[in-house]
């Protein structure tokens, strides 16, 4: 009977085992030192700039300069056309916004299947959509809103008069920021209708809800809170876009407010932007400069806030 010949089983030595765990314990701290380093500069970024527009602006903030219009070429005064005027656009533009991205991503994620050629159609103007320069929504606006409707608005209703709603005006400027935004909305609705159970929605067909039903009192309150995330996110970006309304309606210089939906308006990262560029003395306009940026700032982290805490509430009441 011939013998099994074991191999001797090869030790690995103290030193070895101390080495290799060394070599584990390096490697994953390489990649959270650079992380940590990563998080510090831009934080360090985002304190260096925050600090500048505060130190820089808050002095220039006062009950004047909150309330009037502006003077002496944009050289005094305040700004409250301006805050009036973003104020409005964002809000027509959530308006606009809001209704057309949550119907296309209920569409999408309840009503097609995503290997049909009109899904894939839908979601690929999506992402092209997303990936379009802030510019080019400007001359789409131009173009479509005031040159075709507004337009086709003036050649049926009002042929003996002037250019009435084919002119640049506030709503086709939230139109505009509208069709800039809607990816956005749609992207965070459909992640939003990604989180409800598929239990729940048999569950209201099985009690004989139809599908309609169904997405009216189960689907869509459950999802508000994602919802208002996708709002939250159209708002901080269209707050802050210039580009869009320089051809659309945003005024160079206008001390009063918009009365009706074809009115121009004022608008503060225009008005930043002119007083920036467009000023005869810098100088003299840089503090009036650093308060607007204050306020726009402050402005569009109050209506964030006011967003996420019906959003919070919301959430709290879908718990109980």
């Amino acid at each position: 009977m011939t013998g099994i010949q074991l191999s001797p089983v090869k030790e690995s030595s103290p030193r070895h085992n101390i080495h290799e765990s060394f070599g584990r314990k390096s490697s994953g701290r390489i990649p959270a030192g650079l992380t940590a380093t990563a998080v510090i500069i831009i934080a360090m970024m985002l304190f260096i700039i925050l600090g500048n527009i505060v130190l820089n602006g808050v002095g220039v903030i006062d009950w004047k300069f909150l309330s009037h219009p502006p003077e002496n070429g944009m050289e005094g005064g305040g700004i409250f056309p301006a805050i009036f005027g973003t104020v409005a656009l964002v809000l027509l533009m959530t308006i606009a916004v809001v209704p057309v991205g949550v119907l296309t991503a209920i569409y999408l994620h309840e009503y097609t299947s995503p290997h049909s050629k009109v899904t894939r159609l839908i979601r690929m103007a999506i992402n092209n959509l997303a990936g379009v320069p802030s510019i080019v929504f400007g001359l789409f606006g131009l173009g479509f809103f005031i040159g075709f409707v507004g337009n086709g608005i003036d050649t049926l209703f009002y042929a003996d008069e002037g250019p009435v709603w084919g002119q640049p005006a506030i709503i086709w400027a939230s139109l505009t920021l509208s069709v800039l935004t809607l990816p956005v909305v749609i992207v965070a609705t459909e992640e939003a209708l990604r989180t409800i159970p598929r239990e729940i929605k048999d569950a209201s067909l099985a009690l004989g809800a139809t599908k309609l039903q169904t997405i009216i009192k189960v689907v869509i309150p459950n999802s508000l809170p994602g919802i208002l995330t996708g709002a939250i996110l159209a708002i901080s970006r269209g707050a802050g876009e210039v580009a869009p309304i320089m051809f659309t309606g945003a005024a160079y210089y206008l001390p009063y407010l918009p009365q009706k939906l074809n009115d121009q308006f004022m608008e503060l990262g225009y008005h930043i932007y002119v007083m920036a560029t467009q000023s005869p003395d810098i100088e003299a306009t840089k503090p009036i400069l650093y308060g607007t940026v204050l306020v726009l700032l402050l402005l569009t982290f109050m209506l964030n806030f006011s967003a996420i805490i019906i959003r919070s509430k919301m959430r709290s009441k879908n718990a109980h």
